[in-house]
């Protein structure tokens, strides 16, 4: 196994993503900021976290699957969300939930931090996920 995920006793658990990944492959690979975009540009869900949530993540399999990896080689997730508050999660995790079979991401997810920001580069975008992954 390239990436083992998991947390260990006397962290908090339950947890939506484990604490700790150990990668052991030499192949790393970085996908840029995954908005709620399709190929052509067009807007997905505006104003609807859950369904930005669950675009991005589905870009981020696309981006993994063009460098020849999935969800399962994920070291590392980087949530970026417009005006967080933590009433939100509910929205956030519905988008996580909805999509993950859909996109071959295991729950509780990789090591993962989600990071409150004031805007992203256009007024709509409420999510951009990032992801490293490492292969053999």
């Amino acid at each position: 196994m390239t990436v083992q995920h998991f947390t260990p006793e006397g962290m908090l658990q339950p947890a939506p993503y484990h604490h700790v990944s150990v990668g052991t492959g030499t192949r790393h690979v970085h996908v840029s900021g995954q908005v709620a975009r399709r190929a052509d540009g067009s807007r997905v869900a505006p104003g609807d976290l859950a369904g930005q949530v669950a675009q991005a993540l589905r870009n981020t399999a696309i981006g993994l699957a063009g460098a020849g990896a999935s969800f399962t080689d994920v070291l590392r997730l980087t949530f970026y969300v417009t005006r967080w508050s933590p009433e939100k999660i509910g929205d956030f995790m519905t988008g996580v939930e909805g999509v993950a079979d859909e996109i071959g991401l295991r729950l509780p997810m990789p090591p993962a931090s989600l990071i409150g920001v004031e805007y992203l580069f256009e007024p709509d975008v409420l999510v951009e996920v990032e992801a490293t992954a490492l292969l053999d």
